[in-house]
């Protein structure tokens, strides 16, 4: 389903819903970042998506992260909590969220990078140096820079 992101935007509609979401940067070994092309809105992000009843917020990530990309991971750190009432996300449907999202970072365990075809037209491993080139929200460069930052890691308690 198609959506529009408003950021600080006096003209975005009404908030009528919340959902806990969560991102996730998985880093390779080569300290590159997994990154997905989302088919909802034509950008780049973290792979990620809304937190399902019954459901642990780690197992949410770990869900996230294999329907969208098949790579399987274990969550390592919690790097930042944004809940910006001025980040919405507007759907073909009438709904309007106001972002709710955690971001983790997490180490790969097993899987490989592929389209789901759904969420995601593309996965692939980005350099940091080229995130720059990608066409990607600022709120999720902000989530980037936060969890690649060591200096803001908050150890994850479960």
């Amino acid at each position: 389903m198609p959506r529009v992101d408003y950021i600080d935007d006096p003209d975005a509609p009404a908030i009528n819903s919340v959902v806990p979401s969560v991102v996730c940067v998985v880093r390779d070994e080569l300290g590159r970042v997994l990154m997905i092309h989302k088919v909802d809105n034509d950008l780049w992000a973290l792979p990620g998506g809304g937190h399902d009843p019954g459901e642990s917020i780690v197992e949410t990530v770990v869900r996230e992260v294999r329907e969208e990309t098949g790579v399987e991971v274990e969550v390592t750190n919690l790097t930042g909590t944004y809940t910006n009432p001025n980040h919405r996300m507007a759907y073909a449907d009438g709904e309007v969220r106001q972002q709710f999202s955690l971001c983790f970072t997490a180490r790969q365990v097993g899987g490989a990078p592929r389209k789901d075809g759904t969420e995601s037209k593309a996965v692939r491993w980005v350099d940091l140096a080229d995130l720059p080139s990608l066409n990607i929200h600022p709120s999720m460069r902000m989530r980037i820079e936060h969890a690649v930052d060591d200096s803001r890691r908050m150890p994850y308690l479960g």
